[in-house]
């Protein structure tokens, strides 16, 4: 299956997303791309250990081992220096898939996610895509 096809169908079939490094400051971009896939009709759960009340309506966590519910798939809004915990974090929980946002690439952590049988999206920004093959 192509990259787009991939992308598509995970875009098509996720309902739950936890954003780690989400910000509550809504000039962030980690704010507008997860503003606009709540928007869409995804569950979005921030997950940042400096958040404390709501955001976008919903109960921030700490980290993705302190989710009470499953997601399906946990996007990286993090420099590329600290994708590899959260990475096995999202393994840990049983995640289906990672997005790690544009500029965001670790490739040995992409390679883990794979070999525990998740899907992989790096270096590309979950909003851009959704605009262009979810329309």
């Amino acid at each position: 299956m192509d990259t787009t096809q991939m992308i598509r169908e995970l875009l098509g079939s996720t309902k739950t997303i936890a954003v780690v490094g989400l910000s509550a400051d809504p000039n962030r971009p980690s704010y507008g791309v997860a503003s606009y896939l709540q928007r869409q009709g995804y569950r979005i759960i921030p997950v940042n250990p400096r958040l404390s009340g709501p955001v976008l309506g919903e109960q921030p966590y700490a980290s993705l081992q302190d989710l009470p519910t499953p997601v399906e798939l946990v996007q990286i809004f993090r420099r590329s220096e600290f994708v590899s915990p959260v990475v096995d974090d999202a393994i840990m929980i049983k995640a289906k898939a990672i997005w790690m946002q544009l500029g965001v690439v670790d490739e040995a952590a992409a390679a883990r996610a794979r070999a525990a049988g998740l899907q992989v999206v790096m270096d590309r920004c979950m909003a851009v895509d959704h605009r262009m093959l979810m329309r």
